[in-house]
């Protein structure tokens, strides 16, 4: 399976779709929460979100989706990366609850030779997240500093750092 891409697979206009989806559970929703100390009630406490919100449910936290899709994106973007840049965009445009499932797409906007160092590039990405329905929850756009070829392969090629399996010594 590939993982990333070099700067020479990069194509502007080229589309991929990441897989598999996520279906968002409420413990995926309150971990997150809890690990990053967002305690805000509309996320953890259903009592609240019944009573006081639109939507009379728990909304999932933001920034989970947004992690979630660009972790869905490292295969096909970033797996490669040697450095993400910045994150251009960020918009939450629809909710995201308890038993959505989400999927994620990235399209290459741009690529360009680095000024400074010939072994790498900048591509930049937008990536959409829809749910089970086909609509679009979570848009952003980013840049992710990429190895050419010659750089990766002088650095061990697609699987860097792993080790070759020794064979059992004879027991005497």
């Amino acid at each position: 399976m590939q993982f990333g891409r070099y700067y020479e697979e990069f194509e502007v206009g080229a589309v991929y779709k990441h897989w598999p989806g996520k279906t968002v559970t409420e413990y995926d929703d309150h971990l997150f929460c809890l690990i990053t100390m967002n305690h805000h009630p509309l996320h953890l406490d259903l009592n609240y979100a019944e009573k006081t919100t639109q939507f009379k449910r728990n909304v999932v936290v933001g920034n989970y989706v947004y992690s979630l899709l660009l972790g869905m994106s490292v295969a096909d973007v970033s797996g490669k990366a040697i450095a993400n840049l910045e994150v251009e965009s960020l918009r939450h445009v629809a909710p995201v609850f308890h038993g959505d499932t989400i999927y994620g797409e990235s399209t290459v906007l741009d690529k360009v030779e680095s000024k400074s160092k010939d072994d790498r590039g900048i591509v930049t990405v937008e990536t959409r997240g829809h749910n089970q329905d086909g609509t679009l929850v979570c848009i952003y756009r980013r840049k992710v500093m990429v190895p050419k070829r010659a750089y990766g392969e002088a650095r061990g090629g697609e699987q860097p750092g792993r080790p070759e399996p020794v064979a059992p010594k004879p027991k005497s």
